[in-house]
């Protein structure tokens, strides 16, 4: 007897050590679905940030801006300090020379950064401002004194903005994986299910191009500029499609957004209305065309229909295997109770008084 209630009580417990075991592997799987499905999810924001832009510059604005152009707008300014910075380096005497404008200034931030289309860029500097985009931006403080220094023999009749890189607090978080341009690694907006926003194209931040020769160790303590100047002028700046849809996406926005059809929230709870960006001279020039994204228009979009496929599969797994993990609780739970019962019946059975002889 006391054989069969062992043998008995030893296929429960391996039954349920069994169910145990089907548990976690139901739980490993679907931990590495959502993994999956997450990053599939961003791969295909990542796809739709460059149909996005295709579709703004075959629809709107081509009146790109070279970084002549921008520097052409610029000189309109005759006052600034901007202005004087170009005149100065536009004289072949200053290139070796010890002047501070071509020895301590790194350059100015509307000719530090290109984008992909004249609207994100009209966008980008009505964002900024006039007064920001002609500020100079120099690695240290001393260079900013040395700066000041010189220009109180050439006083200007406008007020500028100086950038010290090396006073700027440094973006500390991770980077693309092997991405040249080194874009930061920002979590990207999530609603309460784990989707994005729609309209979502991604952080300005991420969206300016910086010319390789500027991109690496420019500040003294080896920073970037996308990590130091443009992400002190960014932060986590959203980027939508349309107003519709950056308005929808209010919940998930902490530090402004714009829109391609001209919306715009500074801050939570600052909107500018309208949709019209208004004159806008000084501008970031446009990158070569070897920097728009449309050229591999049909091969970015048939890799995304094969990413969203890919994503769905991996949903309907989840799916399934979040099935099989109730199911399997389910059993586990009623196979220990079952157990639990078991042992308790046999312990009452084995306890019973014995008639005295």
């Amino acid at each position: 007897m006391e054989s069969i209630v062992s043998n008995h009580s030893k296929k429960l417990e391996d039954d349920i050590k069994e169910l145990g075991q089907k548990i976690k592997h139901h739980e490993d799987n679907i931990k590495y679905l959502k993994t999956l499905k997450n990053k599939l999810d961003d791969s295909i924001l990542d796809m739709q940030v460059s149909l996005g832009k295709h579709h703004a510059s075959s629809t709107l604005s081509t009146n790109e801006d070279t970084e002549e152009d921008t520097i052409q707008h610029i000189l309109r300014y005759e006052k600034s300090a901007a202005a004087l910075l170009c005149r100065t380096k536009s004289k072949p005497e200053t290139q070796l020379s010890d002047n501070p404008f071509t020895k301590d200034v790194l350059g100015i931030v509307a000719t530090l950064g290109k984008v992909d289309d004249d609207n994100l860029s009209r966008l980008l500097s009505k964002y900024l401002g006039i007064e920001t985009m002609l500020a100079l931006v120099c690695k240290t403080y001393e260079d900013c004194k040395a700066l000041e220094a010189y220009n109180k023999d050439r006083p200007l009749d406008d007020r500028s903005l100086v950038i010290c890189l090396e006073n700027l607090r440094p973006y500390t978080g991770e980077f693309l994986a092997d991405d040249p341009q080194q874009r930061l690694s920002i979590l990207k907006p999530k609603s309460i299910n784990g989707e994005t926003p729609p309209g979502f194209l991604g952080f300005a931040v991420n969206m300016v191009f910086i010319d390789y020769t500027k991109l690496y160790g420019v500040s003294k303590s080896g920073y970037n500029l996308r990590e130091t100047l443009f992400y002190n002028l960014f932060s986590t700046l959203q980027v939508y499609r349309s107003r519709k849809d950056m308005i929808n996406a209010l919940p998930w926005i902490s530090n402004g957004a714009v829109s391609l059809d001209g919306g715009m929230i500074r801050s939570p709870g600052v909107f500018s209305l309208g949709h019209h960006l208004g004159d806008i001279d000084v501008k970031f020039p446009c990158g070569p065309k070897s920097l728009n994204l449309h050229k591999n228009y049909y091969e970015i979009e048939n890799r995304m229909k094969e990413t969203k496929w890919r994503k769905d599969r991996a949903f309907e797994d989840m799916q399934t295997e979040q099935a099989l993990l109730d199911r399997t609780r389910y059993n586990y739970e009623t196979k220990k109770q079952e157990f639990v019962a078991y042992i308790a019946r046999s312990s009452f059975q084995a306890t019973e008084v014995i008639p005295l002889k």
